[in-house]
């Protein structure tokens, strides 16, 4: 929390700590040109001879590192995930706590990968071509993020510093609003990833009833006695 009383993203006051970077993914080539397929024409429109034509390398290559072009697809999602949840889990830590600043931090951390590693992050629309077992795998790895973020909005309502009727489906809420993001951001738009992500983090705060306490106007009136 700042002087203010506001979290660090409300006034602009941060750090820069590991989870803001966003170096290139560490991909393979073979990952990499399948990402920028994928991208391009989808994961149905895109065949295993594509993918192998544009890395340079012969079909039976792909076979033996990823299994199949779902193997391909599968791959990119768990890295993507693993890396999302990485991230949550570090802007979580350095949130000291506080349950306004972690839900800052992670919120913020979430909506720069989406904005900054847009391809990564458009991948989300192609799990319904996985299979039942892979889906499932790919699940696992996405319910960590969706955990991190419930634990602090009950740490919050716990504390009386979120006001929510239901932590679980204000969690969803917001977890939607933010994977909704690569189907409208583009980087040569008129908002910055950094922009993005502090309208986002108001916006989160807002969902799960946080009032600022350096705004009085804006605290919750006491009932009336009848």
């Amino acid at each position: 929390m700042s002087e203010s009383g506001r979290p660090a993203a409300e006034t602009g006051v941060v750090g820069n700590p590991g989870w803001r970077r966003m170096d290139p993914p560490e991909l393979s080539p073979m990952l990499t040109h399948a990402l920028d397929l994928f991208y391009e024409n989808g994961f149905h429109g895109t065949s295993v001879r594509d993918i192998a034509g544009r890395v340079g390398v012969a079909i039976p290559s792909l076979y033996y590192h990823h299994g199949n072009k779902e193997g391909v697809l599968l791959a990119l999602l768990e890295y993507s995930t693993s890396d999302m949840l990485a991230r949550a889990h570090a802007a979580d830590a350095d949130g000291g706590g506080d349950p306004v600043q972690r839900l800052s931090n992670v919120i913020e951390a979430i909506v720069l990968r989406m904005t900054t590693r847009a391809r990564l992050a458009a991948l989300e629309g192609e799990v319904r071509y996985l299979s039942p077992e892979n889906r499932l795998q790919y699940r696992v790895l996405r319910k960590g993020v969706e955990d991190v973020v419930h634990d602090i909005v009950v740490d919050g309502n716990t504390r009386g510093l979120f006001h929510t009727a239901d932590t679980a489906e204000s969690t969803r809420a917001v977890l939607a609003m933010c994977q909704a993001i690569p189907r409208w951001f583009h980087a040569e738009g008129r908002m910055s990833p950094a922009i993005v992500a502090a309208k986002y983090v108001e916006i989160a705060l807002t969902t799960v009833g946080y009032v600022s306490t350096a705004d009085p106007r804006r605290r919750p009136r006491a009932k009336r006695a009848r």
